[in-house]
């Protein structure tokens, strides 16, 4: 992985993130509270689990054991 794509996939984690609360937000308007969560959850535990690989993954790099290529040109 090189580091556009470790910004690319933190965008995207973050953004998932961010879509879970717009998701519940206005299905909660719509369908309730209950079917609310159940809608939120695949977009914020599929965000949390990215950022949490980029997190383990960035601390990797820092100590060493699994580099992050850098593509400068």
């Amino acid at each position: 992985m090189d580091r556009e794509g470790f910004v690319k996939l933190a965008v995207i984690g973050i953004g998932l993130v961010v879509l879970s609360f717009f998701v519940r937000g206005f299905s909660q308007l719509v369908f309730g509270r209950g079917i609310a969560e159940l809608l939120q959850a695949p977009f914020a535990i599929g965000g949390f689990l990215i950022v949490v690989y980029l997190f383990i993954r960035a601390t990797l790099d820092m100590v060493g054991v699994w580099d992050i290529e850098n593509t400068d040109t």
